[in-house]
Protein backbone atom coordinates (compact mmCIF):
# COMPACT_ATOMS: atom_id res chain seq x y z
CA UNK A 1 0.00 0.00 0.00
CA UNK A 2 2.96 1.88 -0.25
CA UNK A 3 2.74 2.95 -3.57
CA UNK A 4 -1.37 3.86 -3.15
CA UNK A 5 -0.23 6.37 -0.03
CA UNK A 6 2.73 7.99 -2.61
CA UNK A 7 -0.46 8.46 -5.48
CA UNK A 8 -2.83 9.69 -2.83
CA UNK A 9 0.12 12.33 -1.47
CA UNK A 10 1.24 13.42 -5.77
CA UNK A 11 -2.94 14.38 -5.38
CA UNK A 12 -3.00 16.05 -2.37
CA UNK A 13 -3.86 20.20 -3.23
CA UNK A 14 -4.09 21.32 0.46
CA UNK A 15 -1.62 23.21 2.48
CA UNK A 16 -1.56 20.63 5.24
CA UNK A 17 -2.05 16.99 4.86
CA UNK A 18 -3.03 14.25 6.91
CA UNK A 19 -2.62 10.56 6.26
CA UNK A 20 -4.17 7.80 8.07
CA UNK A 21 -5.14 4.09 7.37
CA UNK A 22 -8.31 3.74 5.83
CA UNK A 23 -8.90 0.62 8.42
CA UNK A 24 -9.13 3.55 10.95
CA UNK A 25 -7.61 1.63 13.50
CA UNK A 26 -6.55 4.87 14.51
CA UNK A 27 -8.88 7.57 15.52
CA UNK A 28 -9.59 10.38 12.70
CA UNK A 29 -10.33 12.59 15.53
CA UNK A 30 -6.27 12.28 16.05
CA UNK A 31 -6.08 15.18 13.56
CA UNK A 32 -7.31 17.71 16.23
CA UNK A 33 -4.39 16.82 18.76
CA UNK A 34 -1.95 16.41 15.50
CA UNK A 35 -2.93 20.16 14.35
CA UNK A 36 -2.84 21.75 17.71
CA UNK A 37 0.44 20.07 18.39
CA UNK A 38 1.95 20.94 14.73
CA UNK A 39 0.85 24.66 15.54
CA UNK A 40 2.73 25.08 19.16
CA UNK A 41 5.74 23.34 17.98
CA UNK A 42 6.05 25.07 14.76
CA UNK A 43 7.36 21.59 12.97
CA UNK A 44 6.81 20.43 9.78
CA UNK A 45 5.55 16.95 10.67
CA UNK A 46 3.55 15.11 13.45
CA UNK A 47 3.87 11.42 13.29
CA UNK A 48 2.05 9.04 15.76
CA UNK A 49 4.15 6.33 17.52
CA UNK A 50 2.11 3.44 19.51
CA UNK A 51 1.69 3.92 23.64
CA UNK A 52 1.85 0.00 23.04
CA UNK A 53 2.27 -1.80 19.65
CA UNK A 54 -1.26 -3.92 18.94
CA UNK A 55 -2.10 -7.48 18.51
CA UNK A 56 -1.31 -10.55 19.46
CA UNK A 57 1.96 -11.71 20.62
CA UNK A 58 3.25 -12.89 17.45
CA UNK A 59 2.38 -9.09 15.83
CA UNK A 60 4.32 -7.28 18.80
CA UNK A 61 7.75 -9.03 18.87
CA UNK A 62 7.43 -9.63 14.69
CA UNK A 63 7.19 -6.02 14.23
CA UNK A 64 9.56 -5.30 17.03
CA UNK A 65 12.07 -7.16 15.80
CA UNK A 66 11.47 -5.73 12.06
CA UNK A 67 12.71 -2.49 13.04
CA UNK A 68 15.40 -3.56 15.32
CA UNK A 69 17.06 -5.70 12.52
CA UNK A 70 16.42 -2.62 9.80
CA UNK A 71 18.02 0.19 12.37
CA UNK A 72 21.03 -2.38 12.79
CA UNK A 73 21.39 -2.70 9.23
CA UNK A 74 20.82 0.18 7.81
CA UNK A 75 21.71 4.41 8.28
CA UNK A 76 18.48 5.58 8.45
CA UNK A 77 16.62 4.93 12.31
CA UNK A 78 13.08 4.63 12.39
CA UNK A 79 10.92 4.55 15.53
CA UNK A 80 10.49 1.17 16.64
CA UNK A 81 6.43 1.78 17.38
CA UNK A 82 5.58 4.61 14.62
CA UNK A 83 2.47 4.60 12.67
CA UNK A 84 1.27 5.53 9.60
CA UNK A 85 -1.09 8.69 10.70
CA UNK A 86 0.45 11.42 10.87
CA UNK A 87 0.18 15.44 9.73
CA UNK A 88 2.44 16.80 7.23
CA UNK A 89 2.95 20.67 5.86
CA UNK A 90 2.69 21.24 2.00
CA UNK A 91 6.66 21.68 1.58
CA UNK A 92 7.51 18.38 3.31
CA UNK A 93 5.48 16.44 0.94
CA UNK A 94 6.78 18.03 -1.90
CA UNK A 95 9.90 17.14 -0.87
CA UNK A 96 8.91 13.63 0.43
CA UNK A 97 7.57 13.12 -3.95
CA UNK A 98 11.04 13.95 -5.12
CA UNK A 99 11.80 10.32 -4.57
CA UNK A 100 11.01 8.76 -7.91
CA UNK A 101 11.68 4.84 -6.93
CA UNK A 102 9.55 2.16 -7.82
CA UNK A 103 10.99 0.25 -4.72
CA UNK A 104 9.26 1.75 -2.41
CA UNK A 105 9.48 1.45 1.62
CA UNK A 106 7.61 4.43 2.77
CA UNK A 107 8.92 4.68 6.28
CA UNK A 108 12.37 5.27 5.29
CA UNK A 109 11.88 7.88 2.70
CA UNK A 110 9.70 9.90 5.51
CA UNK A 111 12.81 9.57 7.76
CA UNK A 112 15.59 10.71 5.03
CA UNK A 113 13.54 13.67 3.75
CA UNK A 114 13.81 15.39 6.70
CA UNK A 115 12.34 18.62 8.28
CA UNK A 116 11.66 18.87 11.72
CA UNK A 117 9.53 15.95 12.82
CA UNK A 118 7.81 15.28 16.40
CA UNK A 119 6.53 12.00 17.68
CA UNK A 120 2.80 12.23 19.03
CA UNK A 121 1.97 9.57 21.62
CA UNK A 122 -1.30 7.28 20.24
CA UNK A 123 -3.13 4.47 21.17
CA UNK A 124 -4.18 2.12 17.95
CA UNK A 125 -6.59 -0.57 18.46
CA UNK A 126 -6.96 -3.82 16.37
CA UNK A 127 -10.10 -4.06 14.08
CA UNK A 128 -9.14 -6.86 12.33
CA UNK A 129 -6.29 -9.39 11.92
CA UNK A 130 -3.05 -8.15 10.45
CA UNK A 131 -2.90 -8.96 6.88
CA UNK A 132 1.19 -8.97 7.38
CA UNK A 133 2.13 -12.73 8.18
CA UNK A 134 5.78 -13.59 9.07
CA UNK A 135 6.25 -14.08 4.96
CA UNK A 136 5.01 -10.74 4.13
CA UNK A 137 6.90 -9.26 7.21
CA UNK A 138 10.59 -11.05 5.51
CA UNK A 139 9.34 -9.65 2.04
CA UNK A 140 9.12 -6.32 3.31
CA UNK A 141 12.38 -6.55 6.16
CA UNK A 142 14.23 -7.47 2.53
CA UNK A 143 13.03 -4.92 0.38
CA UNK A 144 13.30 -2.57 3.31
CA UNK A 145 17.08 -3.52 4.03
CA UNK A 146 18.22 -3.49 0.01
CA UNK A 147 16.28 -0.49 -0.54
CA UNK A 148 18.29 1.81 2.37
CA UNK A 149 21.51 -0.09 2.90
CA UNK A 150 24.62 -1.41 1.26
CA UNK A 151 25.29 -3.72 4.71
CA UNK A 152 24.64 -7.47 2.88
CA UNK A 153 27.12 -5.98 0.71
CA UNK A 154 29.65 -5.15 2.29
CA UNK A 155 29.05 -8.23 4.75
CA UNK A 156 29.66 -10.27 1.74
CA UNK A 157 33.18 -8.63 1.08
CA UNK A 158 33.92 -8.97 4.88
CA UNK A 159 33.15 -12.68 5.07
CA UNK A 160 35.13 -13.52 1.91
CA UNK A 161 38.04 -11.61 3.55
CA UNK A 162 37.73 -13.75 6.55
CA UNK A 163 37.49 -17.30 4.82
CA UNK A 164 40.34 -16.34 2.22
CA UNK A 165 42.07 -16.01 5.72
CA UNK A 166 41.15 -19.28 7.44
CA UNK A 167 41.95 -20.79 4.30
CA UNK A 168 45.18 -19.30 4.27
CA UNK A 169 45.68 -20.65 7.80
CA UNK A 170 44.64 -24.03 7.25
CA UNK A 171 46.81 -24.39 4.50
CA UNK A 172 49.89 -23.13 6.33
CA UNK A 173 49.25 -26.07 8.45
CA UNK A 174 48.76 -28.56 6.19
CA UNK A 175 52.29 -27.78 4.55
CA UNK A 176 53.29 -27.48 8.05
CA UNK A 177 52.49 -31.11 8.47
CA UNK A 178 53.48 -32.84 5.49
CA UNK A 179 57.07 -30.91 5.94
CA UNK A 180 58.02 -31.59 9.42
CA UNK A 181 55.75 -35.26 9.86
CA UNK A 182 55.40 -36.54 6.50
CA UNK A 183 51.77 -37.61 7.16
CA UNK A 184 49.48 -36.37 4.99
CA UNK A 185 45.85 -36.28 7.06
CA UNK A 186 43.51 -39.20 5.98
CA UNK A 187 40.14 -39.23 4.80
CA UNK A 188 38.06 -36.61 2.24
CA UNK A 189 35.16 -35.93 5.16
CA UNK A 190 36.46 -32.82 5.64
CA UNK A 191 37.10 -31.66 1.86
CA UNK A 192 34.06 -32.18 1.24
CA UNK A 193 33.08 -30.48 4.44
CA UNK A 194 34.56 -27.37 2.89
CA UNK A 195 33.66 -27.65 -0.15
CA UNK A 196 30.38 -27.53 0.24
CA UNK A 197 30.27 -24.81 3.08
CA UNK A 198 32.39 -22.51 0.49
CA UNK A 199 29.74 -23.69 -2.25
CA UNK A 200 26.93 -22.87 -0.40
CA UNK A 201 28.49 -19.80 1.12
CA UNK A 202 29.10 -18.71 -2.86
CA UNK A 203 25.63 -18.98 -3.78
CA UNK A 204 24.19 -17.20 -1.08
CA UNK A 205 26.34 -13.99 -1.71
CA UNK A 206 25.59 -14.72 -5.21
CA UNK A 207 21.71 -14.14 -4.00
CA UNK A 208 22.17 -11.01 -2.25
CA UNK A 209 23.74 -9.60 -5.29
CA UNK A 210 20.98 -11.05 -7.38
CA UNK A 211 18.26 -9.11 -4.91
CA UNK A 212 20.34 -5.76 -6.20
CA UNK A 213 20.36 -6.37 -9.08
CA UNK A 214 16.51 -7.06 -9.65
CA UNK A 215 16.32 -3.43 -7.77
CA UNK A 216 18.59 -1.91 -10.50
CA UNK A 217 16.41 -3.99 -13.30
CA UNK A 218 13.15 -2.56 -12.05
CA UNK A 219 14.01 1.20 -11.07
CA UNK A 220 15.67 1.25 -14.92
CA UNK A 221 11.75 0.58 -16.06
CA UNK A 222 10.83 3.96 -14.58
CA UNK A 223 7.36 1.97 -14.56
CA UNK A 224 4.70 4.92 -12.97
CA UNK A 225 3.20 3.68 -9.55
CA UNK A 226 -0.03 3.70 -10.28
CA UNK A 227 -2.40 4.79 -13.71
CA UNK A 228 -5.53 7.29 -12.48
CA UNK A 229 -8.23 6.07 -14.45
CA UNK A 230 -10.77 9.18 -12.90
CA UNK A 231 -9.80 12.03 -10.25
CA UNK A 232 -12.95 12.70 -8.13
CA UNK A 233 -12.87 16.12 -6.82
CA UNK A 234 -15.10 18.72 -6.00
CA UNK A 235 -14.85 22.31 -7.56
CA UNK A 236 -15.95 23.86 -4.17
Amino acid sequence: HYKAIMTGLNHAKGDEIFLIDSDLEESPELLISFAEKKNKEDCDVIYGVQAQRKGKSFERWSGLLFYKIFNMLSSVNIPESASTVRLMSRRYVDALLRHNESEIFIMGLWQITGYNQLPHVINKTSTSETTYTLRRKMILLVNAITSFSSAPLVGIFYIGCLIFLLSCIYTLYLVYRWSFFARPPTGWTSTITSVWLLGGAIISFLGIIGIYLSKIFYETKQRPNSIIRKIYRSDG
